[in-house]
């Protein structure tokens, strides 16, 4: 495993981390202990991230239960408070009042702690944050007194979609120490302004979507089906036409197994290419994936033109969260 160094501790963390929304059934039901094996085996391999959020199901309550069941050295942990309000809210900005109303992240956050079994949050993120709200609020002084009690460690935002500048003035303000956001080979855009804005801040950059929802994987084929319960269903099925998308993936594979034994190393070593990504979370509750995805770090890394190539020629921008709004 290789690591960086969160930017406000200096403490090491995996470039790898182990993201658990896959814990709400939303890719495929299966057991609770399966769950747990697939974390604690991925923490066996060196990861030292886990992600989660009150949003995520019965994630949290999983995540908790693997800690607890778990003999090593207690991993970073990281989960989002969860945002209430319509669901149009992850596609367009609505009113802080609505989505964190006064009160609201402070009992979210001691719901966190109970779930996980935690006396204290390594990170809590806001799920979601628009611009509109400002950078000081009564929900800003929420995050920090949380800090001040020693409930969290560090305060960060998930930005909610591709846009990833509509945080900048966020990480500018010095009030948050980490932004999650979206970041692969098809959406690269945090890598033109917010990734290096958030290296000269101190500001971790915790990078999801690295596979597409597993889209990156190669696995998915014309003839792939997902249940309606399955995050992937909307995901894949609903916004462009499915041979588009693997037409997309297709443009890929020249670069297999030239620099890459899969695709997924590939995207997955195409993000890590920046040394100024914190961590890289990948949904991992399947025991295989978590081997399959640390071995791929340990293959050489992708040559510098390959990895502009990429960045600059393979871009691919979609809004799957607005698929409600276009089905109107």
């Amino acid at each position: 495993m290789k690591y960086s160094k969160f930017p406000r501790s200096g403490e090491p963390i995996s470039r790898l981390g182990f993201g658990a929304m896959g814990f709400a059934g939303w890719f495929g039901e299966d057991t609770e202990d399966n769950f747990i094996a697939a974390l604690h085996r991925a923490l066996e391999l060196g990861i030292n991230f886990v992600d989660t959020a009150r949003q995520y199901g019965q994630s949290e309550r999983i995540v908790g239960l693997a800690l607890r069941r778990w003999t090593g050295r207690k991993p970073f942990v990281a989960t989002k408070v969860q945002a209430l309000g319509p669901n149009s809210q992850w596609q367009f900005p609505v009113e802080v009042e609505t989505a964190f109303p006064p009160g609201h992240i402070t009992a979210d956050c001691e719901r966190s702690l109970r779930e996980l079994g935690l006396d204290q949050l390594d990170l809590l993120q806001l799920h979601i944050y628009w611009p509109t709200w400002g950078t000081s609020g009564y929900w800003m002084d929420e995050l920090q007194e949380l800090k001040r009690r020693g409930k969290v460690r560090f305060v960060g935002i998930s930005a909610p979609d591709h846009r990833s500048d509509m945080v900048l003035g966020l990480v500018e303000s010095g009030l948050i120490d980490s932004v999650q956001t979206i970041l692969n080979i098809f959406d690269p855009l945090a890598l033109d302004n917010l990734v290096p804005i958030c290296a000269k801040r101190g500001v971790a950059v915790i990078a999801r979507s690295v596979l597409d929802e597993g889209g990156l994987t190669g696995l998915l084929t014309s003839d792939t089906r997902f249940e309606e319960n399955d995050f992937r269903h909307n995901y894949f099925d609903r916004v462009v036409p499915r041979e588009v998308y693997l037409r997309k993936v297709d443009s890929l594979r020249l670069y297999v197994p030239a620099h890459a034994s899969s695709l997924a190393s590939l995207a997955l070593r195409f993000v890590l290419a920046n040394s100024r990504v914190t961590t890289a979370i990948v949904s991992m509750q399947v025991e295989a994936y978590a081997e399959m995805n640390i071995a791929a770090l340990d293959e050489p890394e992708l040559p510098a033109e390959l990895v502009h190539r990429l960045r600059t020629r393979h871009r691919f921008i979609k809004n799957f969260n607005r698929v409600q709004e276009w089905e109107d």
